[in-house]
Parts: C-alpha cells; sequence; structure tokens
C-alpha cells in the first residue's frame, strides 16, 4: 500500500511573476556559468519552489520532496532566489526622487518587526540581541517607506528587534536622505521617530508642565493619524501576502534581503509603480 498521498494544488500567483522570476535566475545562471543540464531543477520550476515558500511559508523538507532534490538544495535555491530578487528592489534616494517627480504629496515612515525563531544572540549589556521587548518576541526591525495610499515604496535592510525604530532609522541613514527631500516629499511618523521632529512629521507631544494640547495642535494630531493610518496599511500588505513574512526561519540577519525580496514581488505581482499611487490617489 502507498504510504504518502498525491493532491492537486494551485500557487496564488499570476504566471508573468512566476516567468518574471523565472528569467532572473536564467540571467543569473548565466552570469555564474552554469552549463546547461547541470542543475536538478530548470529555472521555472526554481521559480515554483520560491514563490511557495514566500506565499505559503511551505517547509523546506516539503519543497524538497515534492521537488525531488535534497533539503540542502531546496535551502541553495531558496537562497538564490531571494538574493536575485532583492538586487532589483530600489534604492532609497531612487524612491524619494520618483515620489517628487511624480507629485506624491508624502511618504510615509513606519517600522515592522518580523519574527524569527529563538536566536540567543548576546547584545549589549548582557540583553539578548533578537529579542524585542515591546512586541515580546525574537525578531528583526524593517524600516518600511510607503506611498500616501499604503503601498510599500522601499524597505531598509535589518537591524536586531531589540533597537528602536529611532535607532534603525538613523543607522540605515533614512533621516539623513529624508531630511534631503523633506521640501519636495514630506515624510510622516509616529512619536517613535519624536527625535528626528526637526526631519519628520510627527505627532505633538504635551511638554512637561504643559496641562493639554491646543485646539491646533489636536488637529494637527488627528489629521496626521489619518494620513499615516492609511500608511500603516504597507506593513500589513507584506505580511498578509507573504506568509513567510509572519515568522523566519531562516538566519535572522537575511531579513533584510527577504522583505527586500517580498518588495519586488508584492510590486511585480500587481504592476505597481509610483504612477499608480498617484493616480488611485488623484482619481485619475
Amino acid at each position: 500500500m502507498p504510504t504518502s498521498v498525491t493532491y492537486t494544488a494551485t500557487l496564488d500567483v499570476r504566471r508573468e511573476t512566476v516567468l518574471f522570476l523565472a528569467a532572473l535566475l536564467h540571467t543569473e545562471r548565466r552570469r555564474r556559468g552554469t552549463r546547461k543540464g547541470r542543475r536538478a531543477l530548470g529555472c521555472f520550476a526554481q521559480a515554483v519552489l520560491i514563490l511557495r515558500w514566500f506565499l505559503d511559508n511551505t517547509r523546506i523538507k516539503q519543497l524538497a520532496t515534492d521537488h525531488h532534490i535534497s533539503r540542502k538544495t531546496a535551502y541553495r535555491y531558496l537562497h538564490e532566489g531571494i538574493d536575485v530578487l532583492a538586487a532589483h528592489a530600489p534604492g532609497l534616494r531612487q524612491v524619494l526622487d520618483s515620489a517628487a517627480d511624480t507629485g506624491l504629496t508624502h511618504v510615509n515612515l513606519d517600522g515592522i518587526v518580523i519574527a524569527t525563531d529563538r536566536v540567543a544572540t548576546p547584545g549589549p549589556n548582557g540583553a539578548d540581541l533578537w529579542w524585542s521587548g515591546k512586541h515580546k518576541h525574537h525578531g528583526g526591525n524593517i524600516q518600511v517607506i510607503s506611498a500616501p495610499d499604503g503601498w510599500p515604496l522601499w524597505v531598509s535592510d535589518v537591524r536586531p528587534g531589540r533597537e528602536h525604530d529611532m535607532t534603525c532609522a538613523r543607522t540605515h541613514g533614512i533621516i539623513a536622505t529624508l531630511a534631503t527631500a523633506r521640501d519636495t516629499v514630506p515624510a510622516l511618523a509616529d512619536l517613535g521617530y519624536e527625535g528626528a521632529a526637526d526631519v519628520i512629521r510627527v505627532p505633538v507631544k504635551k511638554k512637561r508642565g504643559q496641562a493639554i494640547l491646543s485646539d491646533d495642535q489636536h488637529t494637527y494630531n488627528k489629521l496626521l493619524r489619518g494620513l499615516r493610518g492609511v500608511g500603516e496599511r504597507a506593513n500589513a500588505l507584506l505580511t498578509v501576502t507573504f506568509k513567510a513574512l509572519r515568522r523566519v526561519s531562516l538566519d535572522p540577519w537575511r531579513i533584510g534581503q527577504i522583505v527586500r525580496a517580498a518588495l519586488v514581488l508584492l510590486h511585480r505581482e500587481h504592476d505597481w509603480t509610483i504612477s499608480a499611487s498617484h493616480n488611485a490617489i488623484f482619481g485619475y
């Protein structure tokens, strides 16, 4: 009697997206000088393997079994796909220039902590490097720049979960880059970025000894919350679309590459551009 059950499954992604990734993998093989017939999987099959991991967080053991390859090979194919996708992610300066040229009213800055398996790595003062005290789990901090309609435009590299959003933003040079564009494309953020209030528009906070905020300050905060509320959709789009981002079991230092790769896939799957966000906002 058979000891396993075979069934048919459908990958919830456009064929064009699979072909796009397969073309990137083919280009990478040519760059490496890989000879024909030397790989266990063709580029299309490898693309399917990678997308199954991103979309459904399919276990590596299952991917290896389904494609009749070893787990070591499955890991190698997955990391190769992550890197070729991440290489096509836009840079922050490029995103801000495009936003200004397109006429976006503003961009949003927010952080997200991508959960990771427990990693016992000593940090400063004996603290666990990847433990996020705010979120109460291990993870990597990613900074996300989004359009006014909540579509993610750019994502940073990863920093350990113990680090504050403001610290991560400064480490990645985000604050300095936003400062050069604040007159053309202002950035909105929450009070976690209060230390950069001279560059980023953040809510007004009561000062020491101040009883209440003025009516103008209350109005300003409400307006800012309304605009930022839409922008927070960006983090949800990434984690809802790609189950692999809900908990990463790979090396946590790879989280930045993984999220950048997911961003490229998201834009490709939806044929998204900054112009599309501009048209959606202004009803063109």
